[in-house]
């Protein structure tokens, strides 16, 4: 009973600091685009890329991590550009946003993902995913409907993904627990 009651007391007091310390902040959405394809960020090697490079595609980004229950995801993801990659371009975030799950340096996230899962898909520099001022503005545009038209979903934990249409259009937001290879997903790219 002690263990029980202890337990709810660590989880309760990790849950206050964390929403403590991640207060959401008001955003100014003049300095932003309501366009995808007017933002950029770096790859994992330090190369701008712009998403404009990605026009008349379809997109899914998603936010990952290296030491996640969701991590083997990294499989999906490159089978998924494998098979379909002619169809769908596939966007890899890494961030550290959920209980430091990506700790890691670029080098060390690079290394990880091609050693371990063979990604051979884009990968951007670590980053953040989390709506707060140091949020990423690609993900500033992908949780806010006043910029992408009507999604306010930020990920909830790593690996949720976000389709964007060949029109530049966010379509879905989906959970972690969809996987890369899912139905939802399938039908996204072949549809």
């Amino acid at each position: 009973m002690k263990w029980i009651i202890f337990s709810t007391l660590i989880i309760f007091s990790f849950s206050f600091l964390f929403s403590f310390f991640n207060k959401k902040e008001s955003v100014d959405f003049s300095a932003f685009s309501n366009t995808i394809y007017d933002y950029s960020y770096f790859d994992i090697d330090g190369k701008e890329v712009h998403l404009s490079d990605y026009k008349n595609q379809k997109i899914l980004i998603v936010n990952v991590a290296s030491k996640c229950g969701y991590t083997p995801q990294y499989e999906g993801l490159q089978n998924l550009h494998e098979k379909y990659g002619d169809k769908i371009a596939i966007l890899g975030f890494p961030a550290n946003d959920f209980l430091w799950q990506e700790p890691g340096k670029s080098e060390d996230i690079k290394k990880f993902c091609s050693t371990t899962y063979g990604v051979t898909f884009k990968m951007f520099q670590k980053t953040v995913v989390k709506k707060n001022k140091n949020q990423n503005p690609i993900y500033t545009w992908l949780s806010h409907k006043e910029l992408n038209g009507w999604n306010d979903k930020e990920p909830n934990w790593n690996f949720c993904k976000y389709l964007i249409n060949e029109n530049g259009k966010l379509v879905e937001f989906y959970s972690s627990k969809i996987k890369p290879l899912s139905d939802e997903i399938l039908n996204f790219v072949n549809g």
